[in-house]
């Protein structure tokens, strides 16, 4: 059952593997439990006592609220799926709900951190320095995913137009404008990289020319913010916060961020309205009588 469900998601509802690697590893854990606690491994004999107690046994090892809940998703549309194929009579899990959860406000760099990082950190002027100042110069600037950035290649890029068009989640595609800044730096990096390497399939390479992995990028971004700022997290997701927090600071939009971000729900996007202390405390200084 479960490989029929992500056949489903992978073909029909076009989930990333990252998706489906993750559906495929939630489902597998609760087979398991279902057969050490219950003896039994047939999801049609499943009732909500069952998954009631997997979400306990859950939260006694120690797992975030927020990750039982995305567990939870999980077999919920997993559920959704054999109740819709006739392959269940009934949904087990239609009295579950969902955990609370404290709400995070995302991390971001500041302003003056950011322009520390792109105006004055040295960058090596070779091949290497230029494709790490364009991965964050993209990250920051476009705020687009890291699985994104990976899978950009040099067509997706209309340098004339100051445009780059990314195919996000559900193979969903969109135009994200581009500063002259980084229309630049692509330049100048393509240059170099066709120099050290040819050509190449995909815009940015790692050090022998082949596609950048997602680890090789956190370390990349990792590095650099070390430099510059304090925060926890140095990912670069953080990036992402950075680029919508700094857009909505300065007055920018919500539905335009959103549609930037590519985030389908308006409520996905906005969770990047909370204020920077610079904010908040230039509101104060204009507007309190004693500041």
């Amino acid at each position: 059952m479960i490989d029929t469900f992500l056949k489903y998601l992978r073909f029909e509802k076009r989930y990333s593997e990252h998706t489906l690697t993750a559906y495929r590893k939630d489902l597998t854990q609760l087979e398991i439990f279902l057969s050490e606690e219950f003896e039994t491994s047939d999801f049609k004999e499943v009732q909500h006592a069952h998954l009631r107690n997997w979400m306990v046994s859950l939260m006694e090892s120690g797992l975030e609220p927020k990750s039982v809940n995305r567990k939870m998703a999980s077999v919920k549309a997993f559920y959704k799926f054999l109740l819709a194929r006739e392959y269940v009579a009934s949904n087990p899990t239609g009295r579950l709900k969902s955990l609370k959860v404290d709400k995070k406000l995302p991390s971001f760099v500041r302003e003056s951190e950011m322009i520390t990082l792109l105006d004055q950190i040295e960058f090596s002027r070779d091949f290497f320095g230029a494709r790490d100042r364009l991965i964050l110069e993209l990250l920051y600037a476009t705020g687009i995913r890291l699985t994104e950035l990976i899978n950009l290649s040099d067509p997706d890029l209309n340098l004339y137009q100051g445009s780059i068009k990314v195919l996000g989640k559900r193979n969903k595609e969109r135009v994200i404008p581009m500063a002259e800044f980084i229309v630049k730096s692509i330049k100048e990096y393509q240059q170099l990289r066709n120099a050290e390497f040819g050509y190449c399939d995909y815009l940015l390479v790692t050090d022998s020319g082949n596609k950048l992995y997602p680890m090789m990028v956190y370390r990349i971004v990792k590095k650099y913010l070390d430099q510059v700022t304090t925060i926890a997290k140095r990912s670069p997701h953080v990036l992402r916060h950075t680029f919508a927090t700094h857009l909505l600071n300065k007055g920018a939009d919500l539905n335009a961020v959103k549609d930037l971000l590519g985030h389908t729900s308006l409520a996905a996007t906005q969770v990047y309205t909370h204020n920077s202390m610079e904010k908040l405390k230039s509101v104060f200084d204009q507007a309190h009588p004693k500041a």
